[in-house]
């Protein structure tokens, strides 16, 4: 949330739980869960997904229901690790039938 908060988006958190139903309430497949599930306009974004991405996603309007990051990548937004070099990592849109596609690489 501080990466999100840092550059310029209001963050709302809910504890919740049980994160299951609303993945599915919005679509996330299974194989793209992750541990943080977010909502900003109509879109649901899952995981550690830069900022960046969900800027573009913001300015673009796709037909997609949103972007995820499946696990938790190190060097991703909140998974920095001093003295570990970053892993690469895509971030991935879906659409609500569950297809696919490589958003961006970072």
């Amino acid at each position: 949330m501080d990466h999100l908060r840092a550059n310029s988006f209001t963050v709302r958190a809910e504890d919740v739980a049980d994160l299951g139903p609303v993945k599915s309430r919005h679509g996330v497949p299974r194989e793209l869960q992750s541990c943080h599930t977010a909502v900003t306009g109509s879109y649901v974004i899952e995981g550690h997904v830069p900022a960046v991405a969900i800027k573009r996603l913001l300015k673009e309007s796709p037909k997609v229901a949103g972007l995820a990051v499946p696990g938790m990548p190190v060097g991703s937004p909140g998974m920095e690790a001093p003295g570990q070099p970053a892993e690469r990592y895509q971030v991935i849109a879906f659409d609500r039938t569950g297809r696919t596609s490589v958003y961006s690489s970072h």
